[in-house]
């Protein structure tokens, strides 16, 4: 048995959880926030049998591409103090991370 922790973004989560439920994989779905833009994220845990992670996998990467954004950021202006300008900026958002770990018990009550 292994478990599969996958960090989507929140755009990307209820496709993916739809997907996966589709094709009978069970989903925990868990609200989380990324450190780097603080956007929300989901994280899912979906456990399996070890010759299914590949399909789960599969699903994720088919479902979760990175794509470009543009946000806007702020920069202090030089010599000033707590003034601030707002500029757009190009990120890459979407995609996830994703975690493959051994299960030593699982139990279904």
């Amino acid at each position: 048995m292994k478990l599969v922790i996958a960090i989507v973004q929140d755009d990307d989560a209820s496709n993916l959880i739809g997907k996966l439920n589709k094709e009978s994989f069970r989903v925990t779905k868990l609200a989380t926030t990324g450190g780097f833009l603080r956007a929300g994220n989901t994280t899912l845990l979906v456990g399996v049998e070890e010759e299914k992670v590949d399909r789960v996998i599969e699903i994720i990467k088919k479902l979760c591409e990175s794509r470009k954004q543009v946000i806007t950021s702020t920069t202090p202006v030089t010599g000033t103090t707590g003034v601030y300008v707002p500029y757009p900026v190009e990120i890459s958002v979407g995609g996830a991370t994703i975690f493959v770990v051994d299960v030593d018990r699982f139990e279904k009550i």
